[in-house]
């Protein structure tokens, strides 16, 4: 069996999976026509952005293991503009529930990045503004971007994942994959012979 090396802009409102959980669901084979490929990680169903999915245990093993701490970045829209102390506790490490988050790379972007309209658009309010943030992270727990934002008083409205290691979401349209390229998985430091 030959290995296949996936990159998949999701759309919101798709589970990062291939089985259906109740009727009103939509999941990745909406999307994807590939026999015995599994999403590497995963994305909530709110969120959208970059998913990698092979059917390579070894690759799948190495980008998902927190031990390898592979970067993975966010843009996080947030209700209001952060001040340079939220900037800094997300930086440093925030509280969350029982947990004390990783030291992180984040970023105020002073202009608003060039992302298409989200289906359904997020809750706007007319008083309060909204900023966009670069967050990278080196573990991913559950809702991990979501949680930090909201304990440093900044609620996330839309999470978009524009990387993983060294692969780029770059222009692909929500719901469009595409095939990771040679010189993709070069980038990931891994060919499938590892």
């Amino acid at each position: 069996m030959n290995n296949r090396y996936i990159i998949f802009h999701k759309p919101y409102g798709v589970l990062s999976q291939f089985t259906q959980e109740s009727p009103k669901h939509i999941t990745l084979k909406e999307y994807i026509n590939v026999p015995n490929v599994y999403a590497v990680g995963r994305l909530d169903w709110d969120s959208e952005g970059l998913l990698l999915l092979t059917n390579d245990g070894q690759l799948q093993h190495r980008l998902a293991h927190p031990r390898f701490g592979h970067q993975r970045t966010y843009w996080a829209q947030v209700e209001r503009i952060p001040d340079v102390d939220a900037i800094r506790k997300l930086q440093t490490g925030v509280e969350i529930q029982d947990y004390r988050t990783a030291p992180a790379q984040v970023r105020l972007l002073l202009e608003e990045p060039l992302v298409g309209q989200r289906t359904p658009p997020i809750r706007f309010r007319q008083n309060i503004p909204t900023a966009w943030l670069e967050m990278t992270l080196t573990e991913g727990k559950n809702r991990q971007v979501r949680r930090m934002t909201a304990a440093v008083g900044f609620p996330t409205l839309r999470l978009i994942r524009v990387s993983i290691a060294n692969i780029q979401l770059q222009d692909l349209a929500p719901g469009q994959w595409r095939e990771l390229t040679p010189l993709e998985l070069t980038k990931l430091n891994y060919s499938p012979e590892n």
